[in-house]
């Protein structure tokens, strides 16, 4: 008979703008909780209960163990690595923790676990799966983004390196753009929609409320990803899958997650060894490029240090 199976999916979807500083590199489950995430969490389009955890891993019987095949339900690359506890118990091949990549879409026999102890006080096989959006190797080209709005004067609250909430590894090259609700919002770049939350109504200052921001995730050619973040409640206007081209509307702006003030957070990340980092980009405004100072380094260092394009030189917006 196969073991006991406990399962931990974590998947890091990096916070955003003005969440709590202490807790912005954990890595979140798909609806929010923060920590560890059982099989029977909820992962956006799986359903939920214990088929939530399944659509990420199974584990099938094969000769003398089990092999448990890891498939990435995301229209979009993502890095996985797998762990096991109770090594005394199992034995895996190749051995674990173990890191891989899984294109959009894939399902892939990743290792093979064989039971060491057949006896009844062998404790369940107690797996973690920890999945990164995008590739792990992204080498940023030199693009030149679009402002995500049109039609309002540009006023950026925080800028890279803000002391609010733009320290840490997620946010250091973040802006927050200060807009009205209800303004639209554009795609900065053309890219791949991999990720979108829509369903939050709350915000506030509250650190309960940073992992419940609505955003688009959108993946470009290059391997970075834009994030479009405190999105108005129910103004999504694209679907995970769907190729957008620069200047499509995405949603409208709003003031949803931890928020002191209606404003847009943009940022683009990149998968910097399975941690989520934002790197400097460049961005036309309408007079010209816009130079973002940067203020300090965050705390964490920064292991994207190279990847992206060299910031923009210091100066008036």
């Amino acid at each position: 008979m196969p073991p006991l199976l406990v399962l931990r999916l974590l998947l890091a979807v990096g916070l955003l703008a003005n969440a709590a500083p202490a807790a912005a590199q954990r890595l979140l489950d798909w609806n929010g909780l923060a920590g560890p995430a059982p099989a029977a969490s909820q992962a956006p389009g799986s359903g939920a209960g214990r088929d939530a955890g399944r659509s990420w891993i199974r584990l099938q019987p094969a000769a003398g163990g089990w092999t448990a095949e890891v498939g990435n339900p995301l229209p979009a690359p993502v890095q996985v690595r797998l762990s096991m506890r109770h090594e005394a118990y199992y034995r895996a091949v190749p051995a674990l923790p173990a890191t891989f990549v899984l294109a959009a879409g894939e399902r892939r026999a990743l290792v093979r676990i064989y039971s060491l102890d057949s006896s009844q006080a062998a404790p369940p096989l107690d797996l973690w799966l920890n999945a990164v959006p995008g590739p792990g190797d992204a080498r940023p080209d030199d693009a030149l983004y679009r402002l995500p709005f049109a039609g309002v004067p540009v006023r950026i609250d925080q800028g890279f390196g803000g002391a609010a909430s733009h320290r840490e590894l997620a946010n250091r090259y973040a802006l927050d753009f200060a807009l009205p609700v209800g303004t639209p919002v554009l795609a900065a770049r053309a890219g791949r929609v991999i990720q979108v939350e829509a369903g939050f109504h709350e915000g506030g200052g509250d650190p309960a409320l940073a992992t419940r921001a609505n955003l688009v995730r959108i993946l470009h050619r290059d391997g970075s990803m834009a994030v479009y973040a405190h999105l108005a409640a129910d103004s999504v206007q694209v679907r995970p899958g769907q190729w957008v081209e620069a200047g499509t509307p995405l949603a409208d702006s709003g003031d949803t997650g931890f928020s002191t003030g209606p404003h847009l957070h943009f940022a683009v990340q990149v998968n910097a060894g399975m941690r989520l980092a934002a790197i400097p980009f460049r961005m036309a405004g309408p007079l010209g490029e816009l130079r973002f100072p940067i203020t300090a380094a965050g705390p964490d260092g920064d292991p994207a240090a190279g990847i992206g394009p060299p910031a923009a030189p210091s100066g008036p917006l």
